[in-house]
């Protein structure tokens, strides 16, 4: 009988128990359940972010490839004509820095996005995954963004100068339109830093992936 008492005693103390340990995980669950929404739609908008400025800079880069074609051919009519006729024109040396100038400035996006930069570097080659997509999303935040940002700021007024008053090139027979030379230069930064941060949001998915870097 005592052993029976005993045991009818403490059946309701932990049905109590037990029923405030539900209440307080369903309070849980009621707190996190939105911010585990939130965070998993973030994800999906920073992924969708992500491949967004992919493909905008993978269009453009594949376009301003072509013009490394043109800039060949212009540079070999330049040497043909300076070397076979003796002849050459203030035009044509500088549609050669233009096109170099497109090409280098519209096309830097493209080569980070395909991480074609020239980097100075003898570990990071060697690190893992996850270590690199660190290197790559400190970098990215601390020295490239601001740096873009810095370029662009700088860039905007003497651009807008430029096309304020319809420059051209100071030298007889020079080429016109020396404004949208210049206007490729905040654009070509402002492309860069959209890779920019392209690339550290796939760091920071690879960084957060449990399973399987991000790909």
């Amino acid at each position: 009988m005592i052993d029976g008492t005993r045991s009818t005693g403490s059946s309701p103390l932990a049905s109590s128990v037990a029923h405030f340990a539900l209440l307080f995980v369903q309070r849980i669950n009621a707190i996190f359940e939105p911010l585990s929404n939130y965070l998993t739609n973030l994800r999906r908008l920073l992924i969708t972010l992500h491949h967004s400025i992919d493909r905008l800079n993978e269009a453009i880069g594949r376009g301003v490839a072509w013009l490394t074609t043109v800039l060949v051919l212009v540079i070999v009519y330049d040497v043909a004509a300076r070397y076979l006729f003796n002849t050459s024109s203030a035009g044509i040396v500088e549609l050669e820095w233009h096109l170099f100038s497109f090409i280098f400035l519209l096309g830097a996006a493209y080569a980070l996005k395909h991480d074609r930069h020239v980097r100075v570097d003898v570990f990071y080659q060697n690190f893992s995954v996850k270590r690199q997509a660190w290197v790559n999303l400190i970098g990215t935040l601390l020295f490239l963004i601001p740096f873009c940002v810095v370029a662009i700021t700088a860039s905007w007024k003497f651009t807008a100068n430029s096309w304020l008053i319809q420059e051209g090139s100071p030298d007889p027979g020079g080429l016109p339109a020396r404004y949208v030379v210049k206007a490729a230069i905040p654009v070509g930064f402002t492309l860069l830093l959209l890779q920019a941060v392209s690339l550290s949001i796939r760091s920071w998915l690879t960084l957060t992936e449990t399973t399987a870097p991000y790909d």
